[in-house]
């Protein structure tokens, strides 16, 4: 038993070592054939990246519009979450599970809105 484990080992080894001498050739010859090719391929990719960065530019106009588009719902929330809070304290209502629900997405909400600010305006 221990014989025929040890033949199909060294076979497998032998055989690796086959494709290895086999593959490597190959492999060595098709990167030099693409050396050349390279600094084509990267302008290449470099044409298509500015591409995409212009197609992905959004206008000032179009981030101000989608700031405006989140701080609307922002500002209804917070009046929403305000009013269920004086329900609460003044009237004595039994509304504190929408208050937070109403509290939590305001805080989400106003969250995205940071982000977006940030990450569109912050260097002016």
């Amino acid at each position: 038993m221990q014989g025929i484990k040890i033949y199909r080992a060294a076979r497998c080894l032998v055989l690796m070592v086959l494709f290895f001498f086999a593959i490597a050739p190959a492999s060595r010859a098709a990167d030099e054939g693409q050396a050349g090719n390279s600094v084509q391929l990267m302008e290449s990719f470099a044409k298509q990246a500015t591409k995409v960065e212009d197609a992905n530019v959004f206008s000032d106009h179009k981030k101000h519009v989608i700031m405006f588009l989140m701080g609307v719902p922002l500002l209804i929330l917070i009046l929403i979450t305000g009013a269920l809070g004086v329900a609460m304290v003044v009237y004595g209502k039994q509304v504190f599970t929408m208050h937070m629900i109403f509290a939590g997405l305001t805080v989400t909400l106003a969250l995205a809105h940071v982000v977006t600010g940030l990450v569109w305006f912050y260097p002016f």
